[in-house]
């Protein structure tokens, strides 16, 4: 079920060029001095926003809110690499031969469910949830303050899950998140629960997309809140 980079250009102060010269290569101490803040989504159709399109995902929302409430930082687009369907098996091969650096401010994992929803055995789901956040720290410049995880949201209460069993969905996504859960605290990275807002679809239809599967832009939009306030401070402090 379930791909970006943004950059945030702080200008400190601007200043004439006083050189005689029209053109002057040299660098100047009146240049003013710019920081660049990447961020990088990594996950599935959750990510990725599968049914609401581009502005509708959660990090592009979030990226817009930046925008909208800090004036004197320009932030561009975020880099995904998340695809609907992807396991974490395949979110793990997809971020190797894409050949990152560690040069990353920010960075997302939200990933699982289709681990839960195609049986796959939650052994492996832990050894390799466990080898992506670690290699999402790596990609954070080995910084755990900038990394940060979402749990994995219930499909159960969707007109999809309800038409299925609904039960057995729960207790699925209850125990993958569990195990993302864990290992995100005991690697020392902030964990945000968003699964009781996707738990409100049936009584809030609006929080579900047109596809009856997955999030809408309004719910989305609730997870940014979760986590927004925290991740803000991180992003506009990344040196």
């Amino acid at each position: 079920m379930i791909r970006t980079i943004f950059f945030a250009f702080v200008l400190f102060f601007t200043a004439c060029n006083k050189s005689d010269s029209p053109i002057n290569n040299e660098p100047s101490i009146d240049t003013p001095t710019t920081k660049s803040v990447a961020y990088l989504a990594l996950g599935d159709s959750y990510t990725i926003g599968e049914s609401v399109g581009v502005k509708g995902r959660f990090p592009m929302q979030f990226v817009s809110q930046l925008r909208d409430e800090i004036d004197s930082i320009n932030f561009e687009d975020p880099l995904y690499i998340a695809t609907t369907g992807w396991r974490t098996d395949q979110l793990i091969a997809a971020v190797e031969s894409a050949n990152l650096q560690d040069t990353f401010d920010l960075v997302s994992l939200l990933i699982g469910v289709n681990n839960q929803f195609q049986g796959r055995p939650i052994d492996v789901y832990k050894t390799e949830f466990t080898t992506l956040l670690s290699r999402s720290i790596e990609l954070a410049q080995g910084d755990t303050n900038r990394v940060f995880v979402l749990s994995i949201p219930d499909y159960a209460f969707t007109p999809y899950g309800q038409s299925v069993n609904a039960d057995q969905i729960s207790a699925g996504i209850d125990a993958f998140n569990a195990v993302n859960k864990e290992i995100t605290q005991m690697m020392g990275v902030r964990y945000f629960d968003i699964t009781p807002i996707s738990r409100q679809g049936v009584e809030e239809p609006e929080l579900v997309a047109f596809d009856d599967l997955h999030p809408s832009i309004e719910q989305y939009r609730r997870w940014v809140a979760v986590f927004y306030d925290t991740m803000k401070a991180v992003a506009v402090t990344c040196e």
